[in-house]
């Protein structure tokens, strides 16, 4: 396997020539990511109580709701932009995989600087370290 970092940025974004598997993976991550930004911004408690499980009852309930549906308008910003890229710029998977991959990690340094108290371990935690896995090992498939 010939691994070429210079695909990150390539000079022709224009085609993709790795695995085709990696683009099919890559859409079906970015779909997730529209789907779960779409349910923290239009979710009426924005996932918070009922998918991360954190009480929104107490005192500033509200502010973590609101918190949630602006993560969800930011989260969707971002994957619409990266979808943009994907089909415009198939040349770019190797770059919007990587991006994909700094979500997992950068919410775990995120959860060691201030963790979330909730009464079950939300999705995003349980389900980082496999997604840093998979998207690593797709980045790595993009750029061979």
């Amino acid at each position: 396997m010939n691994i070429d970092i210079n695909k990150v940025f390539p000079t022709d974004p224009s085609s993709f020539e790795g695995f085709q598997f990696v683009r099919i993976v890559a859409a079906l991550l970015l779909f997730v990511v529209v789907v779960r930004s779409c349910i923290h911004l239009f979710a009426s408690d924005g996932g918070a109580e009922r998918i991360a499980g954190i009480d929104t009852s107490v005192e500033g309930g509200k502010n973590i709701i609101a918190m949630f549906h602006q993560w969800g308008a930011i989260q969707l910003i971002l994957g619409a932009l990266l979808i943009a890229l994907f089909f415009r710029y198939p040349g770019l998977t190797p770059l919007i995989v990587l991006t994909l991959a700094f979500d997992p990690v950068m919410r775990f340094v995120s959860s060691r600087i201030m963790s979330v108290t909730s009464t079950r371990t939300p999705p995003g935690a349980r389900l980082n370290a496999p997604a840093f896995v998979v998207l690593t090992l797709l980045f790595i498939a993009s750029i061979a």
